[in-house]
């Protein structure tokens, strides 16, 4: 098995490299990541100018890009066979509920499913992260049942480890995403020129946070494993946008 690492923390970041050792007796690795903290990069694509590709006395590879542009150069030109599979993480906190639209971490994984390749995203729920090896030992895990019972179509799956040693672990719960509360406001402050300069706010507190969705899971000590699609249709308005247009 070919399995293709990449994240949005950066080549260097310490849930990349614990992946990559616990994956390593499973299948042949590639690491293509990218050259700093792209977190928050959602699915762009650097089209504006060129990318370079180089590679770290750790063997890993980097990019002057995002991690979208990480798994389609890796698949699309750098390597001369296509993944068995693409793997992102693990991230340094949780990507659960509507973080997944912004996650570099999802998108990675993301391009892969839609250039056909089983994808998994894989998150740390913490920002003080410090079991990396749990989560990897999870992904490894996920990678042998892949293994010896591969699916049958392409699978686009995220998965939220708590962070606590492996003995601590209550199961894995496959979940639907929740949903947060409205992001907290701008934070509008001046920089050393006197000019007035802004920063993103926080993320909202979980909302619909009950039985049932990736942050209920976590909470309870669980994995969450959610799978995703990438179809944005609402059909449930279709009749109603319809018969709106007709009047």
């Amino acid at each position: 098995m070919r399995i293709l690492l990449s994240n949005d923390d950066g080549y260097f970041a310490p849930g990349l490299a614990a992946l990559a050792q616990a994956l390593a007796p499973l299948a042949e690795i590639t690491v293509v990541a990218p050259e700093r903290d792209r977190s928050g990069a959602s699915n762009s694509l650097t089209l504006d100018r060129p990318l370079l590709l180089r590679q770290a006395p750790s063997g890993f590879y980097y990019v002057n890009g995002t991690p979208t542009d990480c798994v389609h150069l890796a698949v699309t030109g750098m390597l001369d066979h296509l993944p068995d599979m693409v793997i992102s993480g693990i991230n340094h906190g949780a990507n659960m509920g509507d973080d997944t639209i912004y996650s570099g971490t999802v998108a990675a994984a993301t391009e892969g499913y839609l250039l056909g390749i089983p994808s998994i995203a894989v998150s740390l729920a913490s920002h003080n992260a410090q079991h990396f090896a749990t989560a990897a030992q999870v992904v490894a895990d996920l990678v042998k049942r892949i293994q010896a019972q591969p699916p049958t179509e392409p699978m686009l799956l995220n998965v939220n480890v708590p962070d606590c040693s492996r003995d601590d672990l209550d199961g894995i719960q496959v979940t639907r995403l929740g949903k947060r509360h409205k992001a907290e406001s701008v934070i509008k402050s001046t920089n050393p020129r006197g000019q007035t300069v802004y920063w993103v706010g926080a993320a909202g507190a979980a909302a619909d946070a009950g039985a049932g969705t990736d942050f209920f899971a976590v909470a309870q000590g669980q994995v969450s494993i959610t799978p995703l699609q990438m179809d944005l249709t609402r059909y449930n308005q279709m009749d109603s946008v319809s018969a709106w247009l007709k009047s």
